[in-house]
């Protein structure tokens, strides 16, 4: 038998549809607190706001100077 993942917006409830959504990681200061994680649409995830972080790893061939 099949089974079929949904994921829920944290949120709002709302469901959020195959290949869209955010996962949100909330990491406390006090590493005694853990960490959090928040699953949100794409609307909610932008709303949020906070700063763009730099994807890591090695440039492609194509973009290196």
């Amino acid at each position: 038998m099949a089974r079929k993942t949904i994921r829920v917006s944290d949120q709002s409830g709302a469901e959020i549809p195959e290949g869209k959504g955010a996962t949100v990681r909330i990491t406390f200061a006090d590493a005694r607190k853990g960490v959090r994680e928040l699953d949100l649409t794409d609307t909610e995830a932008e709303r949020l706001g906070g700063r763009a972080v730099a994807r890591r790893g090695r440039r492609p061939k194509s973009a290196r100077a």
